[in-house]
């Protein structure tokens, strides 16, 4: 069996054993006394309570800082902006064409564009475009090349020289002062990574854009408390900019993940290169416009979020990591996906036993300091599209969307348990233009069983 495949098995496994444990957890209180079967919800909702109220609701309460303003550095590095597209006839032309109008000093800004495999227009416009702007450059993967994303970034990060790359969705848009302020951010700040905050630039569209957009905001909030604590934050692939000599020392980019980005995370992470965020300038992606298209997008960022933890535990866990970074990654994967799973086996447990449900204590800080989280960030000055007006109904509509993650996570879990893995990228389509706001999902392909 070759290594992919021993990589698969083992993960295979890992998600077995933890559909059991979790199972187990969340059924067993159920055959105690029931002021006792409550004890390990009410335990884990005061711990996990007061690290998530230390987290967010202390950081809501502390001063702001203005957002950075440009700054010219007395050195500039270069700086390569990386797209991966493939069929995004509908987008491309106007990437390339806003990307150009960034300001950057002169010679130090290089456009890349890898081709991966179009079987629309898209060859032929970048070939266009390439005549008229002399920043960029085009790379071509064939097809059935593989490693998906990831496979198109390790092509193009072999032909880099820059100190930085900033990755980009082919659907991304970027204010010209972006690398501006991103840059000097990075550079005095020490860091291997920075993400963008992501704006949904769709959130008029319905309910569900409407609620993307608040999902993005509490993210962002809820990454830059965590690394405030001491914790740690994560890339979210679009407006991710990366030191190339960081990325290169991790070796590249995982084509055996279906989520680059948080993999390179934990990368960088267990190697002692942080990770910044920046509120502003976002970059803007799109939304995506139905609950069929956000079934399959979160289904791939599921089975990626578990995926690093089961590859990289005993790293995330050692002594490489300070205890406040381990305590945020534990907090973070308790609240993230073992309590999905512990709600799930929690109502079975119930309507077997037919006892009263006893994780809800639980559920209901996680969900309750959510909202607080969607309201923090959409009260915040924000550059970019206007985020969603706060009132008791867009609470609600905000903390009943994230309880789709109780359904994702326990389905993915399970399904990575029993079936066996093969990756199959299937392409997300990029409008280009939707009621009238350019920019899609930002998600070039997902991975089914």
């Amino acid at each position: 069996m070759d290594a992919g495949g021993t990589a698969t098995d083992r993960r295979r496994a890992k998600a077995a054993l933890f559909v059991v444990g979790c199972g187990w957890a969340g059924m067993a209180p159920h055959w105690l006394p029931p002021a006792q079967g409550l004890v390990p919800a009410v335990t884990l909702a005061v711990l996990l309570g007061g690290y998530s109220i230390r987290t967010v609701l202390l950081q809501a309460l502390r001063p702001r800082h203005a957002p950075p303003a440009p700054w010219p550095l007395t050195d500039p590095p270069a700086v390569d902006v990386v797209v991966a597209a493939r069929d995004e006839q509908a987008v491309v032309a106007r990437l390339v064409e806003q990307l150009s109008e960034l300001r950057y000093p002169e010679g130090l800004l290089q456009l890349w564009v890898v081709d991966d495999g179009s079987s629309d227009r898209t060859p032929e416009l970048l070939a266009e475009l390439q005549t008229r702007f002399s920043c960029l450059q085009v790379l071509s993967r064939p097809a059935d090349a593989g490693g998906g994303k990831s496979g198109a970034l390790n092509l193009v990060l072999q032909q880099l020289t820059g100190r930085w790359l900033l990755v980009l969705d082919a659907d991304a848009v970027l204010q010209s002062d972006t690398l501006e302020r991103l840059i000097p951010f990075a550079e005095a700040g020490g860091w291997a990574a920075v993400q963008l905050r992501k704006a949904v630039a769709n959130a008029d569209v319905n309910l569900l854009t409407r609620a993307q957009s608040m999902e993005m905001a509490l993210d962002a909030v809820i990454q830059e408390g965590r690394l405030a604590v001491g914790g740690v934050a994560e890339l979210r692939g679009n407006g991710q900019l990366l030191r190339r000599e960081s990325v290169l020392a991790c070796g590249g980019f995982n084509e055996a993940t279906v989520t680059d980005d948080l993999d390179l995370s934990f990368r960088l992470l267990v190697e002692g290169q942080p990770i910044g965020i920046l509120w502003n300038p976002p970059v803007r992606e799109e939304a995506v416009l139905s609950l069929r298209a956000l079934w399959r997008q979160r289904q791939r960022w599921a089975e990626g979020g578990l995926q690093r933890f089961f590859d990289y535990g005993p790293g995330l866990l050692s002594n490489r990591l300070s205890f406040s970074q381990r305590l945020d990654v534990v907090a973070f994967f308790l609240l993230q996906y073992v309590l999905p799973m512990l709600a799930i086996a929690d109502m079975a447990g119930a309507l077997i036993t037919r006892t009263p449900p006893t994780v809800w204590p639980l559920s209901l800080v996680a969900l309750g300091l959510s909202g607080f989280a969607i309201v923090t960030g959409c009260r915040r000055p924000s550059e970019g599209p206007k985020l969603p007006a706060m009132n008791p109904l867009a609470i609600g509509l905000g903390i009943l969307y994230l309880m789709h993650w109780f359904v994702v996570i326990p389905w993915v879990t399970l399904r990575m348990a029993l079936l066996p893995k093969r990756l199959v990228w299937a392409k997300t389509m990029h409008l280009g233009e939707v009621a009238g706001v350019d920019g899609d999902d930002g998600e070039s392909a997902t991975a089914v069983a």
